[in-house]
C-alpha cells in the first residue's frame, strides 16, 4: 500500500529506509552503472587500447603439431600445438632436422668432392713435364 509524505518521513526520522520496488532498484543500478561508464570512457564505446598480440611468424615448412608425437631423429614426444618441422619423411622438432646449406656452402661441398675423387682437370690430364727435362723435350701430346 502506498504511503503518504507524512508517514515516509516518520519512518525516516525513525532510520527506516521506505522499501522500493524491486524494478525501481534494478533501474537504479544500471542508472549508476552507465554514469560510471560515461565518467569513465565518455560513453562512446573505447576503442581497444590493448595490442592484440603479435604473431610470431613460423620457419619456413613448420607448423603446430595437430596432435602429440614422436620425434624420429631424437625419440622424445612433442605435445599438441609444438611447433615441428619435416625429418626425413616424418615430423619432429626442427633442432633436429638437418640444417640446409646456403648456395654457396654447396657449391664449396661440391668442388671439394670432385677435388677429393680425382675428377679435376689435373687429377685427369697427365703432366707433360719430365725432371730434369726441359720444356721443350717434353712428350709428344697423345
Amino acid at each position: 500500500m502506498g504511503q503518504t509524505p507524512a508517514q515516509k518521513a516518520a519512518k525516516a526520522a525513525r532510520g527506516q529506509q521506505p522499501k522500493k520496488r524491486p524494478e525501481k532498484a534494478q533501474h537504479e543500478a544500471i542508472k549508476r552503472a552507465q554514469a560510471a561508464k560515461k565518467k569513465a570512457g565518455g560513453g562512446k564505446p573505447a576503442a581497444k587500447k590493448t595490442a592484440a598480440k603479435k604473431a610470431v611468424p613460423l620457419p619456413r615448412g613448420s607448423v603446430h603439431a595437430a596432435y602429440p608425437g614422436t620425434c624420429p631423429a631424437c625419440f622424445k614426444d612433442y605435445a599438441k600445438g609444438e611447433v615441428i618441422t619435416k625429418v626425413t619423411d616424418r615430423w619432429g622438432h626442427p633442432a633436429c632436422a638437418p640444417r640446409q646449406m646456403s648456395a654457396a656452402e654447396r657449391e664449396l661441398a661440391r668442388n671439394k668432392a670432385r677435388i677429393e675423387s680425382g675428377e679435376t682437370f689435373r687429377g685427369q690430364k697427365p703432366s707433360d713435364w719430365r725432371r730434369r727435362a726441359s720444356p721443350s723435350s717434353t712428350r709428344p701430346a697423345r
